[in-house]
């Protein structure tokens, strides 16, 4: 009772609610700011302020004075009642105001509050749960009696009258708490097992964390270096830039200070020519045929000035041209150092791959410049010789590699089965142990039937992509025992990675049937 009667005294007069913010008038009485501010506001239009409770009246709107001590004593309140969020269920026998139960009776199907609770302990020994609205799911449906027990047989639950009377008469039955305390037991049992499970999840959890977090990490300071790369490029384009204007440039200069030479030169002989034929138009005014007929001796028909004017000035300047092949050539060199440069800062070095006649077989044509092998049906004239391939149509390069990081490309003709890889040159030239891939001695990327396979010592695994463009790429890391294949779409795609550990010069090998053709791109 005590609770429920500490509740009213703690509602506002207004809004019946526990205060908020609450405030004093100068009569004593509180109220939530809110809701006298409210009251005071119609009291306003009408001329008058008074308090509601005691009627109080004021000849001007009265001053609120926040009332410190009772909002503390609300929140304390608050802090100790389990609040209407929390349950939604309320004491029967409040009725005044509504006061959260803290427990419910099974054979009285009511809630009580703490107040009521002790009261009805002192007066009944009966069943008490956390309070609940749903009393009929704790009473037996037939006999409508508290479920006191437990029948493991049936897995059923049960009234006392079910025990003695109803169908599980004679069944070996259990009180609630003892078969409540049994299923707590194996809970708890089956827990134990759960937590090695937890933790090793847990453990899992932890390392794709710390992995995700390295692979971010390594991700940031990757994109820092292509950043770094990019901005060297776009220097070093730059200069190229610079340099192959500053050729240009140049040509310009020389050629255009050449004509300017060549205009003056003749502007100057325009010049005496003008003066030339001004005296002759002089001349022919003359009267004098004495006079006409000297100085015709010894000026008109001087050949001196057509010397001078010789037709070789003319035809320098219309035949003199920039040369667009040097300054092609010097923009060619700077892009060639540019990715030379850029090539050596990743630290992969492109071989030159050319094959090797003197491996193929008869049934395969090698080009001349030894960078494409085709599947022929005409037979090549080749002497015998101790490394020829003889039951597969495969080629090895000439070359090999033994240490380093390597990238070259293949392009496939998409014809027929090919399959390129590498191999050690001790690789077999006869019988099934001599084809690609069948061996622990060569690793092999194969394309067939619109299909992907990877291939070494004659386990093979099927890729999940479907070829989509004919250029591939290969890289090998020598020291890491790393063979990646990759497909140059856009964008690049990996197809499959060979881990092992080489221990011979690993030579490129092409493998072609069926009209196959595979080249190496320069």
């Amino acid at each position: 009772m005590a609770s429920a009667e500490l509740r009213d005294e703690l509602n506002c007069s207004i809004c019946l609610s526990l205060y908020t913010d609450p405030v004093s008038l100068r009569c004593g009485h509180n109220f939530c700011r809110s809701c006298i501010v409210s009251v005071l506001d119609a009291q306003e239009a009408a001329g008058g302020y008074s308090c509601p409770d005691c009627r109080a009246e004021y000849p001007e709107r009265p001053a609120l004075e926040k009332n410190r001590k009772l909002r503390n004593i609300v929140e304390r309140f608050s802090s100790t009642q389990p609040g209407m969020e929390d349950t939604g269920i309320f004491c029967a026998y409040c009725t005044k105001s509504p006061v959260p139960a803290v427990k419910s009776c099974l054979q009285c199907e009511n809630s009580l509050c703490e107040d009521h609770l002790t009261a009805h302990n002192k007066t009944m020994d009966h069943i008490l749960i956390d309070p609940t609205r749903s009393f009929g799911n704790k009473k037996c449906s037939l006999h409508k009696k508290v479920l006191e027990y437990y029948c493991p047989q049936d897995a059923a639950f049960l009234c006392v009258s079910c025990c003695l009377v109803g169908e599980h008469r004679g069944h070996q039955v259990e009180l609630l708490d003892e078969a409540s305390e049994k299923k707590k037991k194996e809970l708890r049992k089956y827990l134990d097992e759960l937590n090695p499970q937890k933790a090793d999840i847990q453990t899992k959890v932890q390392n794709l964390q710390d992995h995700k977090g390295k692979i971010q990490e390594k991700a940031s300071d990757e994109r820092k270096k292509v950043r770094k790369r990019f901005m060297d490029i776009k220097e070093q384009v730059e200069m190229a830039e610079n340099k192959a204007l500053s050729e240009v440039s140049r040509q310009e200069e020389k050629i255009v200070s050449q004509i300017s030479h060549l205009i003056k030169k003749l502007e100057i002989q325009e010049d005496e020519l003008n003066k030339k034929m001004c005296h002759v138009e002089e001349m022919c005014l003359v009267t004098d045929p004495i006079r006409i007929l000297q100085e015709s001796d010894t000026t008109v028909f001087s050949n001196g000035g057509d010397e001078d004017t010789g037709g070789d000035g003319g035809e320098v300047s219309t035949e003199e041209d920039l040369d667009e092949v040097l300054i092609s050539l010097t923009l060619h060199r700077s892009m060639r150092d540019i990715v030379t440069n850029v090539t050596s800062q990743l630290g992969v070095h492109v071989p030159d791959i050319l094959l090797d006649v003197d491996s193929a077989p008869r049934c395969v044509k090698i080009s001349e410049d030894l960078k494409t092998a085709t599947r022929s049906e005409e037979e090549q004239e080749r002497p015998e010789s101790p490394g020829r391939f003889v039951d597969y149509p495969q080629v090895l390069s000439r070359c090999g590699l033994s240490s380093g990081r390597h990238y070259w490309e293949v392009e496939c003709n998409q014809i027929g089965d090919c399959a390129i890889g590498l191999s050690y040159p001790s690789i077999e030239r006869e019988r099934e142990q001599s084809c690609i891939g069948y061996n622990d001695k060569s690793w092999c990327l194969d394309m067939y039937n619109g299909e992907y396979e990877v291939w070494h010592n004659s386990v093979t695994l099927a890729l999940s992509v479907k070829p989509t463009c004919p250029t591939l790429g290969v890289f090998l890391d020598y020291e890491a025992g790393r063979l990646s294949f990759y497909e140059l779409c856009d964008p690049i795609r990996h197809l499959h990675t060979f881990t092992a550990s080489f221990t011979e010069p690993l030579h490129v090998i092409f493998y072609v049937y069926d009209g196959a053709s595979v080249t190496i791109r320069s």
